[in-house]
């Protein structure tokens, strides 16, 4: 499924991005719904979603939860294979390490985030292991796709969790 792709059209990969974002931010809305952190992450391969999750580490009691592994889980699933290579990951919030690390190891080629991490964030905020020299794998990272609307679900979140007592 591309939500850009129109009979005969070529593909617009920025709208592509949009679309694919989109969706990820309607998985961070189902979290919040689910009183987690509202987080969605959606796998790609050649513009077809091959996998898709959102927080849920409350729920399932397990710190390892995140989106974005939800989404690697998936997509494994799918492919039948732990590594994923040709891959774009959309996120509405900045990979921290431990993400940033299974996205590595997955061989994903690209990440497009949303808001920022200023305390936790492995894209760039706060350390960058996507660029790290060091390590065998390296993917493109590329924030700021939906930035606002992925802060302000964030921030209304957190206004409501302290609101109540």
């Amino acid at each position: 499924m591309n939500p850009s792709a129109s009979a005969g059209a070529a593909p617009d990969p920025a709208a592509a991005d949009l679309g694919f974002m989109t969706r990820a931010l309607e998985l961070a809305c189902t979290a919040a719904q689910h009183g987690e952190v509202p987080v969605g992450a959606v796998l790609v391969r050649a513009g077809e979603v091959i996998g898709e999750g959102w927080n849920a580490p409350l729920a399932g009691h397990d710190p390892c939860a995140h989106a974005e592994i939800l989404a690697l889980r998936a997509a494994g699933q799918h492919a039948r294979n732990y590594r994923l290579p040709g891959t774009t990951l959309y996120v509405t919030l900045e990979p921290c390490a431990m993400c940033a690390g299974a996205l590595l190891w997955a061989r994903v080629e690209r990440v497009v985030w949303g808001a920022a991490d200023p305390k936790s964030g492995a894209a760039g905020s706060v350390i960058d292991l996507f660029a790290e020299p060091r390590l065998n794998h390296h993917a493109r990272a590329e924030g700021g796709l939906l930035a606002e609307q992925s802060a302000q679900l964030l921030r209304a979140f957190f206004v409501q969790r302290r609101a109540v007592p």
